[in-house]
């Protein structure tokens, strides 16, 4: 078995167990639901962090979103959150599904070949020839597992998934009970306190499989929406960063207003207007904190093992055509656009910026 050290990447219950070992101690068993591990209060504290307990803060933006998920969690609707993509949706439904059900494994991934097996329950073969439709030769699916143990379920990227195949979910989620007539007339396994689920869905995949209307009433949506706050996208894209380079972090300096400038121009492509007020075209690419986490990431490692060390503007402005030359081609001209009239600018005033137009003289042609 691999040890912690062995993976690349460690789920929300394994990196943050300590914190949710405190939280647990902290609620007393107060004010707990039914099959939750903490109370929703502590599930907010774990998201949203808590200074006293030492509790960090891992989602940032829309603090009322949270209250709204977890009050969704405690009724009986499903919850969905839908955004652009890279805006923290299967975060947050990470999160949450560790801090409730202390387990954030159970997870269907929605794609044009999930089937109904995917979402219910399919067959060993071998014990199913020798034995019949035993609970033994039974395989169960994330969502099998999550109505008998009691555990939140995540469902990524619904829309993905063929219309037939989503409308499986309809009566599951109405009745709260899965039936397996292979076994039985009556036979079904009934969800136990503590089960619901959340699905993810991206604003950009609507039309590939829309949801039908008897769906979306089972579920309560949330659209989580880019990080508005500056500072807030700074701080967390520096907490990514440190997390994601782990022991080089003491190797590569990482100046601030390189961060920030990075920031600047996502959120400004974004929201299609600079700081001063110039009109600018968006891209038709995603400029999420997620794309831009990946890019200070990659011009770190370039900073750490092709250059001097310390990161600056140039490698952003490298890596930034990475992002944004994906789907259309029209996005080159926007970013020429941005460039041309805004970064020149700000390069006769800012080193960090001076050094991202020269770079992007070269890599933008």
């Amino acid at each position: 078995m691999l040890n912690d050290t062995q993976v690349i990447r460690l789920n929300a219950e394994q990196r943050y167990a300590h914190e949710l070992n405190k939280l647990q101690e902290a609620d007393n068993n107060q004010n707990k639901p039914q099959g939750w591990n903490l109370s929703p209060k502590s599930v907010r504290q774990f998201i949203l962090g808590n200074e006293e307990l030492g509790i960090s803060r891992k989602f940032y933006g829309d603090d009322p979103l949270v209250d709204r998920a977890i009050v969704s969690l405690l009724g009986k609707q499903g919850l969905m959150l839908v955004g652009e993509p890279g805006t923290a949706k299967s975060m947050l439904s990470e999160l949450l599904a560790a801090a409730i059900s202390g387990d954030s494994n159970l997870t269907i991934q929605g794609t044009a070949g999930t089937s109904e097996d995917h979402i219910c329950y399919s067959w060993n073969y071998a014990l199913l020839l020798a034995e019949g439709p035993t609970e033994k030769a039974l395989i169960g699916s994330p969502l099998y597992q999550g109505m008998k143990l009691g555990k939140i379920v995540r469902f990524e990227e619904i829309t993905r998934c063929p219309p037939e195949i989503q409308d499986v979910l309809v009566s599951l989620m109405s009745e709260k009970q899965m039936m397996i007539p292979e076994m039985g007339q009556n036979a079904k396994i009934s969800a136990k306190p503590g089960f619901n689920l959340i699905g993810t869905a991206n604003l950009r995949d609507r039309g590939v499989h829309e949801m039908s209307a008897a769906l979306k009433r089972r579920f309560n949506f949330e659209t989580v929406k880019p990080i508005a706050d500056k500072h807030f996208e700074i701080e967390l894209i520096q907490m990514q960063l440190d997390q994601e380079l782990g022991d080089l972090k003491s190797q590569v300096t990482i100046p601030i207003d390189v961060i920030e400038l990075l920031v600047t121009t996502f959120q400004e492509l974004r929201q299609g207007q600079t700081d001063e007020g110039t009109k600018l075209k968006t891209p038709d690419s995603v400029m999420s904190t997620a794309e831009a986490v990946n890019i200070v990431y990659a011009s770190a490692l370039d900073a750490h093992y092709l250059g001097n060390g310390i990161l600056n503007g140039g490698q952003i402005a490298k890596q930034l055509i990475g992002v944004v030359l994906k789907d259309n081609s029209d996005d080159i001209k926007r970013i020429q656009f941005y460039m041309d009239n805004v970064v020149r600018e700000r390069a006769k005033k800012s080193s960090s910026w001076r050094d991202f137009y020269q770079a992007s003289k070269v890599f933008w042609q």
